[in-house]
């Protein structure tokens, strides 16, 4: 593998950093990324790789909220204490993972055969772009109900699920559709956002786990240059991602998702300027 492959594989993995946690879509930003500066790999690799490397984006959750997550205490060596609320906090994880979880594993083959292309990616991020623009106008000057993810109840767990179905569709992103989700249903940014990042611990595991056996079965196997790949955009996500998630949370307490919105309009419209030009 040459100097100008590994510089690319390191893009990927900033961008991968980035995008994950901003409500900006990181799939699209990684399959337009490719559209414009491909990897020297095959097809069916790089889409294993552009899921995969999201592992590492993942694992900066586990390390930055691991108090939140983990839900057993030792106070000596032998009595464990069970925190019951974090166990709470998981089964409504799960339950808001179940809608994504079944359509996509039952859409999975049809979804990248036909929806992962520019167009549909800049027609996604300027259609939440708006809605991001539309929410937080109306939300302007809102008192949220739910502050904390602790008050996250079942249903409003199971309808903030609900919307993270849209987000199979490529440049809509997951973690902005949710969040739009949470704050239509009542839910403050800072809650809406951490919530979000506890979402995806299972969904990004689950879709990692499939995409690895449908590769492994379809190629018998890795290539040591696939491996390298793999482990080196992973510990880049990772490392941005640890960045990206301070920076999110602090913008959140005291500013809208607004910016983003107008972010999104924007790269849609340069995405089609070149599509047409």
């Amino acid at each position: 593998m040459n100097i100008a492959e590994i510089l690319k594989i390191l893009l990927f993995g900033v961008v991968e950093g980035v995008t994950e946690w901003l409500p900006v879509s990181s799939t699209g930003h990684l399959i337009l990324l490719d559209e414009y500066l491909p990897l020297r790999q095959s097809d069916a690799f790089k889409e294993m790789f552009n899921v995969v490397i999201q592992l590492g984006a993942i694992l900066a959750v586990v390390v930055l909220f691991w108090k939140q997550l983990f839900p057993f205490q030792w106070k000596d060596k032998e009595q464990p204490v069970v925190q019951k609320s974090i166990l709470r906090l998981w089964g409504k994880v799960i339950v808001a993972c179940l809608p994504a979880g079944v359509i996509g594993i039952l859409f999975d083959d049809f979804l990248e055969a036909h929806l992962h292309t520019p167009a549909v990616i800049a027609a996604m991020l300027i259609l939440y772009g708006v809605a991001f623009l539309v929410v937080e106008q109306r939300n302007k000057g809102r008192t949220f109900r739910i502050q904390t993810t602790d008050e996250i109840d079942w249903k409003t767990a199971l309808i903030i699920g609900a919307f993270q179905v849209l987000s199979l569709i490529p440049g809509t992103s997951r973690s902005g559709v949710t969040i739009l989700g949470a704050l239509l249903v009542g839910v403050a940014r800072p809650a809406a956002a951490e919530f979000t990042f506890f979402l995806s611990v299972p969904v990004m595991f689950g879709a990692s786990f499939i995409k690895i056996v449908k590769f492994l079965a379809e190629s018998g196997g890795f290539a040591g240059s696939e491996i390298f790949a793999l482990l080196l955009g992973s510990a880049v996500a990772f490392a941005v991602s640890l960045l990206a998630i301070g920076f999110l949370m602090s913008f959140v307490k005291r500013h809208s998702f607004k910016p983003f919105g107008w972010y999104r309009i924007a790269l849609g419209v340069i995405v089609i300027a070149t599509l047409v030009l």
